[in-house]
């Protein structure tokens, strides 16, 4: 493999990944008490309603500071109010599950951590490399983990991918390709505007997740934030990040205008032996096109379809979760990874 390794831990083959047997109930029989601190976020009703439905877990309530935040929507329908001193004095609750605005979302998960929690913190944990440094630290000295919110580390298809990377069956990476397109409604290309990096710093996360799983922390980086629609505003909405590792590189290419982009939302790794594609993330869709056969795949072009093995959206991240609060797993990530994956996200904005 190219680059330094930041993931400790391998992942499931795919064979296993999509398996069924992680989504019961916890070992203990305890649901997990959850509070949700803020409902700013794009994720917050899927988070929402994953902890709902999922048998693991138990919904005690919401706990929404930032006043300009709607509670309409039917998800939000009939579960309890929290202030934040009930949810954080609450002992009860082993969980929160951070999901405010960016701009909030960091000092949120200090705040659950001080407290004792287990924390779920949706992408991008802000702007302060050092602040979130010291929450993994803190969640560490405790015995804790703070779970990042990056949406597409439990995706088959894309695990499908990165182990056919892992395990050689590619050859040697020399290249990975990656975007998400999608046209922005006015309003929240102001909200992200606040943000160096715009609609990379939103999106591109994601995909700078995977490609640190598969290269491990770039050498380099050059990227380029540009303000291309003919709209008013501050908006870095047509952007690109170019990445350097010992023999390989990488390429993210994030835009804020295309209609109907999820349809050509891809992310490929290229080898000596061939090419692994997801296109389009939704349904799960893997595309493999080798040299010479390797692992389960046959030589030539081949594209497997796969059955979600979920129906709620956020299904993998809450159970891997769930195991690790109650029956000790080693979490898939590492803090190292974590760390790599934002620094790699801020440089690339220019914000460090």
């Amino acid at each position: 493999m190219n680059g330094e390794r930041v993931h400790s831990v391998t992942r499931r083959g795919f064979l296993a990944a999509s398996g069924a047997g992680a989504l019961g109930a916890t070992s203990s029989g305890k649901k997990i008490r959850t509070a949700i601190y803020g409902v700013g976020h794009a994720h917050a009703r899927g988070k929402v309603q994953t902890v709902q439905e999922m048998a693991q877990f138990e919904l005690v309530g919401i706990c929404e500071p930032d006043k300009r935040q709607s509670l309409d929507h039917e998800v939000y329908q009939g579960v309890p109010l929290l202030s934040r001193d009930e949810m954080l004095g609450d002992r009860s609750i082993e969980l929160v599950v951070v999901e405010s605005r960016v701009q909030e979302n960091l000092g949120y998960a200090h705040e659950a951590v001080q407290a004792n929690k287990w924390v779920h913190l949706d992408k991008a944990p802000g702007v302060d490399l050092d602040g979130l440094k010291r929450l993994f630290a803190e969640a560490s000295r405790r015995g804790k983990i703070v779970q990042m919110g990056y949406q597409w580390r439990y995706h088959q298809a894309m695990q499908a991918a990165v182990e056919a990377a892992r395990k050689g069956w590619l050859g040697d990476i020399y290249m990975v390709r990656a975007t998400i397109n999608k046209p922005i409604p006015l309003e929240t290309r102001k909200d992200l505007a606040v943000f160096r990096g715009g609609i990379m710093f939103e999106l591109g996360c994601h995909m700078i997740d995977r490609i640190v799983d598969v290269l491990g922390k770039p050498k380099s980086i050059k990227s380029w934030m540009r303000h291309d629609a003919p709209i008013d505003d501050d908006l870095e909405d047509n952007t690109m990040a170019v990445f350097e590792f010992d023999r390989a590189m990488a390429e993210v290419y994030i835009a804020a205008q295309q209609p109907n982009g999820g349809n050509y939302r891809t992310f490929e790794i290229l080898g000596t032996n061939g090419t692994a594609t997801v296109r389009p993330f939704s349904p799960f869709r893997l595309m493999v096109d080798l040299g010479r056969p390797a692992g389960p795949y046959k030589v030539g072009f081949q594209k497997i379809e796969m059955p979600r093995g979920d129906e709620l959206p956020f299904e993998g991240d809450f159970a891997e979760l769930a195991r690790v609060i109650r029956e000790g797993a080693v979490p898939s990530y590492s803090v190292e990874h974590d760390l790599v994956t934002h620094e790699t996200l801020l440089r690339a904005c220019k914000v460090i």
